[in-house]
């Protein structure tokens, strides 16, 4: 099939998210079908998937159990109301998410994206502190080159500057931790670096300096993945939990990247035996099939709400679409894919094999560093000077026309596979990866 630019559609109306608008336009890339692992454009090629779309497609595209049961519900219950309301689907998801996660986690709200569930986290937290009498704790704290979504909320804990700098003085009373990015010591590490649990104790300077009493929550990414790629030094999130206990802080971990197998365990919580009181998912719950998220709470913080005369909301929270029958459906179905392939664990059996192969880049050119855990990998080129991006940039260029698709932020090239990825697959990726490096300047 053939798609020209004309005969799509005339390209000008659509304002594309963090695209070059204008670039795109004199050149567009389209695709217009997905199966499995591969994409398949305009121009009738097929394009090998290293980014599972846009981190979120973890099954893989066009699954079939997805697909039928998407097209059932629609036929059988195509939206219904959450608030006052509710569908069977939407407690059996509940119920199978809570499944997943270690108790205490067993309580679950439902979102429509990321950021979504960002913002709901965030005032989950806010709204716990006031409701058991710690009404001075309205501070919040994030991190450094931290990606938590586009929402006000997200975008003032986050700490990726493009990304706050146009749109004002955002959310007052936020204060940010030091990223643990440290290329000196930590360059080409292999999965977590041997340096820098020590960055935990910024957040000791932040307490010391607003008060601990005035601190409602962290949020960090486990894994940070939309900055490019920073893993965890060793020890790090275990420190940043006892700090926050030690003080009455709680923990939120955003896991819409990192939540359904990326590491090779269902959550990184579990990868790293640190349990945060809140999480937020979004990307993987559905396999990117329709847009949902879902914030996981300690029955504690679910319980401290719970109070009151029985007719009243506890939490005046929510969104339209919180819990739609269809998004429910397609995560239903994607946990059941999930299951019969084994794929929330599958990243553990194949990350040597993915790390070996990251890392065979080493020599490219331009590459100034190399990060991996699980099925996640990031390859850092060298900036030209006065043009930051132009070459990162100029690289995914090359890897669309030669049949890979990755994903850049700055100067990082970063991949993130579906999980149903072959090892042949994952040569293929590579090898045409290293191609595509030896020939951009």
């Amino acid at each position: 099939m053939s798609i020209s630019a004309s005969t799509t559609n005339n390209l000008d109306a659509f304002w594309m998210p963090f695209t070059a608008n204008r670039q795109f336009k004199q050149s567009p890339r389209m695709f217009v079908g997905a199966k499995d692992m591969h994409y398949t454009t305009s121009d009738g090629r097929h394009v090998l998937d290293g980014t599972a779309g846009l981190w979120c497609c973890n099954a893989g595209h066009s699954r079939p159990r997805i697909v039928e049961a998407v097209q059932k519900q629609v036929a059988e219950l195509d939206y219904a109301p959450a608030f006052q309301m509710g569908h069977p689907k939407a407690f059996e998801l509940a119920a199978r998410l809570a499944a997943l996660l270690p108790s205490p986690m067993d309580h679950v709200f439902f979102t429509n994206s990321g950021s979504e569930s960002v913002d709901t986290a965030l005032k989950i937290a806010l709204a716990y502190q006031r409701t058991i009498g710690h009404g001075t704790r309205t501070r919040l704290i994030g991190r450094e080159r931290g990606y938590h979504g586009v929402g006000f909320g997200g975008i003032s804990v986050g700490g990726i500057v493009n990304n706050r700098k146009n749109f004002g003085t955002l959310l007052t009373g936020v204060d940010h931790m030091r990223h643990t990015h440290d290329p000196e010591r930590n360059a080409f590490s292999r999965g977590m670096p041997e340096s820098g649990a020590e960055y935990a104790e910024d957040l000791i300077r932040i307490i010391q300096l607003h008060d601990p009493s005035t601190i409602a929550a962290v949020i960090v990414e486990p894994v940070a993945g939309s900055t490019g790629v920073l893993i965890p030094p060793k020890n790090y999130l275990e420190r940043l939990r006892a700090i926050c206990d030690q003080h009455g802080i709680l923990l939120i971990f955003d896991e819409v990247i990192t939540g359904f197998g990326r590491l090779g365990s269902p959550f990184a919580t579990d990868f790293f035996d640190v349990m945060p009181d809140i999480i937020t998912t979004a990307k993987g719950l559905t396999s990117g099939v329709v847009p949902m998220g879902a914030v996981f709470c300690t029955k504690s913080i679910y319980e401290a709400f719970m109070t009151g005369p029985d007719h009243m909301i506890e939490l005046f929270h929510g969104y339209t679409y919180s819990a739609h029958p269809i998004a429910c459906a397609a995560a239903l179905a994607t946990l059941d894919t999930y299951d019969e392939e084994g794929l929330l664990t599958r990243a553990a059996d194949l990350a040597q094999y993915w790390e070996d192969g990251l890392h065979s880049l080493k020599d490219c050119p331009h590459v100034i560093d190399i990060r991996n855990l699980g099925l996640i990998g990031a390859v850092e080129l060298e900036g030209i000077v006065g043009e930051p991006t132009k070459r990162a940039f100029s690289a995914f260029l090359k890897a669309y026309d030669d049949g890979i698709l990755i994903r850049t932020t700055g100067d990082i090239i970063a991949l993130s596979p579906p999980l149903i990825i072959s090892k042949e697959q994952i040569d293929e990726l590579f090898d045409k990866l290293r191609t595509v490096l030896n020939a951009i300047d």
